[in-house]
């Protein structure tokens, strides 16, 4: 029986695709149109852009500190409930983000964006174990490629388009645009995501509390730390973060159903490509975060031929995604993850050799190589780790997955604000307005070193992939301990 269903998944593996690529597509268009528009948000409801930036940070959060416990929840409840709940509750909470406009206060819109945070975590915590659980062993990487486009799309068209919607209509309507993605995918969904669990068990109350503790406080003191330093604030966040952390290990050691089985850990494939995924993000984050104050304030260009410049990274992974992932099928993923970080290692050590003053053709160039490298390193990569576990542990490897993603964005912000920061004096990194040609010096030199420890960090995930064992995919759990 269970052979016939997995049939009958695989024969409908593409329709499946589709509708977990639909919701796959909203999270990224969320995050970027915000990232560029927060301030304008702020100026709305007349805040500070620090109150401002906890429409943005609030998010992330409560994202980042659920993911685990949904894929657990998935491997029990079953991957298409946990998934269509949270796009449902993610549609829902966009309109309401929508209708803040109409309040008096900021704090609606971050209280909604809170809950959006919590319900996105739930679509973003099983897609891989769907996509998985309804391909063969020798399509999975293809697939992974082709579901990398949903998310390079969202990241391509979301700041042009938040800045056109905003300028045409008004912020509050970047939000609707979930609206009628989410109805379809919703529809489209249900239709077809078929019906798959994971590992059967109850929840693991204690080890739920203690990792959203641990993941809300650490990307919390991560993002306070490079601006605010060791403060009343961070220190208490630190504190809190490492004994919930502790504690979390001490539970899940001793839990019958832990909310992660440790033993995953023990697999070198799957903790060897995670961590790599990390390095990678870090270092993509760097360069997203940072690049964009280097063309507004020395190079002087508008908002949106910064915009249009920095589409160039996502659609060239969009284009070249697809095909590292089908490849990652027939030869051994762990060279095209080595291949695809060195690029992106190219591409940051050319940044930091970049002269002050320069033509957009030398910036485009280094972002489309960035984009090759990230093209070619993400589908391999996360080949390799789903790859790796047993079913029954998919949904939990999923949102491991995500998490680290969320993670590494976080940390490579935080690195490359915590470099500039050290580099460059607080009175230059402050203020929107263009810098003069000694200023312009200085804050390069602090952006120089920041993409050069970029290109340090995807480097060493470069030759960590060098270092995963080789495996079959498909090959059962036991055979990587």
């Amino acid at each position: 029986m269970e052979e016939e269903l997995t049939k009958s998944h695989h024969a409908n593996r593409y329709r499946i695709l589709t509708a977990v690529m639909l919701g796959g597509i909203m999270g990224p268009i969320d995050a970027s149109v915000i990232n560029v528009n927060y301030h304008i948000i702020g100026n709305h409801f007349g805040v500070a852009l620090t109150e401002a930036q906890w429409v943005v940070m609030v998010y992330l959060l409560t994202v980042s500190s659920l993911l685990l416990f949904y894929g657990r929840l998935g491997d029990i409840l079953g991957y298409k409930k946990i998934y269509l709940i949270g796009l449902s509750g993610f549609t829902i909470t966009s309109l309401l983000c929508s209708l803040s406009y109409f309040l008096p206060s900021i704090s609606w819109l971050i209280l909604f964006r809170a809950i959006q945070g919590t319900t996105a975590g739930m679509m973003m915590s099983v897609p891989y174990a769907i996509i998985v659980s309804s391909f063969p062993p020798q399509e999975r990487g293809r697939a992974l490629g082709i579901n990398a486009i949903s998310v390079s799309t969202g990241l391509a068209i979301g700041p042009s388009l938040g800045g056109f919607i905003t300028h045409l209509a008004g912020w509050p309507y970047i939000f609707l645009i979930n609206v009628p993605i989410g109805i379809i995918g919703l529809w489209w969904g249900n239709k077809v995501i078929p019906e798959l669990k994971g590992k059967p068990g109850k929840i693991d109350v204690g080890g739920a509390i203690t990792n959203c503790l641990f993941l809300f406080f650490f990307l919390f003191f991560l993002n306070r730390f490079p601006a605010q330093g060791i403060n009343s604030t961070t220190l208490f966040t630190a504190v809190v973060a490492l004994v919930a952390f502790f504690s979390f290990l001490i539970i899940e050691k001793r839990a019958d159903s832990p909310l992660i089985n440790l033993q995953l850990f023990h697999n070198l494939s799957f903790s060897l490509a995670n961590l790599c995924a990390l390095l990678n993000f870090m270092s993509q984050y760097i360069l997203v975060t940072l690049t964009p104050s280097y063309l507004n304030r020395v190079l002087q260009y508008e908002q949106s031929e910064v915009g249009l410049l920095l589409t160039i990274f996502p659609l060239t992974t969009l284009v070249v995604a697809p095909f590292a992932g089908s490849l990652s099928d027939r030869i051994n993923p762990r060279f095209l993850a080595f291949l695809g970080a060195t690029f992106c290692t190219l591409s940051l050590f050319s940044l930091s050799q970049l002269p002050i003053y320069v033509g957009t053709a030398d910036i485009a160039w280094r972002l489309a190589l960035f984009g090759l490298g990230t093209g070619i390193f993400q589908s391999p990569n996360m080949n390799i780790a789903m790859g790796s576990v047993p079913r029954e542990h998919l949904g939990v490897a999923s949102s491991i997955l995500a998490t680290v993603r969320n993670v590494g964005m976080v940390l490579g912000t935080a690195t490359g604000g915590g470099i500039i920061s050290a580099s460059v004096p607080s009175s230059i990194l402050q203020g929107l307005e263009k810098l003069l040609d000694k200023e312009a010096s200085i804050f390069m030199q602090g952006l120089k070193n920041a993409y050069l420890w970029g290109a340090i960090l995807t480097g060493i995930a470069a030759l960590v992939s060098l270092l995963i064992p080789h495996y079959n995919s498909g090959a059962s759990y036991q055979s990587h301990n």
